[in-house]
């Protein structure tokens, strides 16, 4: 488990093994995820171009971004 102090202005060093973990370089942004039970995740942004083809599924063909929406809105009308 890593730690770091937190100074005076509540500024800290992310220990190496954490910004290496991350992949963090010099000027790169984190993100804290505050959980309900207290818990604090740090995070990396992805770029959103790094969810291009999240959803993919092989052997599926791919859908036009009309046939997306035809889906949608007959999901919204409950037509099949």
């Amino acid at each position: 488990m890593q730690e770091s102090t937190v100074t005076s202005r509540g500024q800290t060093t992310l220990p190496r093994q954490v910004r290496d973990a991350l992949g963090l370089k010099p000027g790169d942004r984190i993100r804290y995820l505050v959980l309900d039970d207290g818990e604090v995740r740090i995070l990396k942004p992805r770029p959103l171009s790094s969810l291009s083809g999240l959803l993919h599924r092989p052997g599926q063909p791919a859908r036009s971004q009309e046939e997306i929406d035809a889906a949608i809105a007959a999901g919204a009308t409950g037509e099949d």
